[in-house]
């Protein structure tokens, strides 16, 4: 699959999303296509999802973080709910009123999805973790960075694609 990255990141600029599967992370097969699912989420020009495991019938969690880069994941969570799935927003930061503040534009456009917002003072990694053992979809933003920062493993949205046993949107910025 590894080859098929170049052939992958060029459609991207033309395609609405890019979906790879994953039969999990773990031998030489798994790390082929972990390392699609990286590269696509890192230089990729449109939201990535990733699918492994049994498909679960569940809300969109989306995460959701103070800066403007967050939007456009918030908009594709919001966009997938409107299917008729309820939505989840976690915000790993503890003020409700700032969730609030980010939520309420996005309330407003999409007054037919059932929204729970969902607060916690803990870091995001583990939280979407936990979030994603039940849910339908989990959808994360990614900066983008295409340099060696981006590269590190450690990023909210890379330990997802490794982690998490839902599918996962990883959606840039524009």
């Amino acid at each position: 699959m590894e080859h098929l990255t170049p052939v992958l990141l060029a459609e991207s600029a033309r395609a609405r999303e890019v979906v790879v599967v994953s039969h999990g992370v773990g031998g030489f097969t798994g790390a082929l296509v972990g390392s699609t699912a990286v590269a696509l989420s890192i230089h990729g020009e449109c939201p990535v999802v990733v699918v492994r495991g049994n498909q679960q019938q569940g809300p969109v969690v989306v995460g959701v973080d103070l800066s403007p880069e967050s939007d456009p994941a918030i908009g594709f969570g919001f966009e997938e709910a409107a299917s008729g799935m309820p939505l989840v927003a976690a915000m790993a930061h503890d003020d409700e009123q700032s969730l609030n503040t980010r939520m309420s534009g996005w309330l407003e456009k999409y007054p037919d999805v059932a929204v729970d917002q969902l607060v916690v003072g803990e870091r995001p990694i583990p939280v979407l973790l936990e979030l994603g053992q039940r849910d339908g979809l989990l959808v994360v933003g990614s900066r983008g960075r295409g340099g060696f920062a981006g590269m590190l493993l450690g990023s909210t949205s890379q330990a997802q694609i490794y982690h998490a046993p839902c599918p996962v949107a990883v959606v840039r910025p524009a």
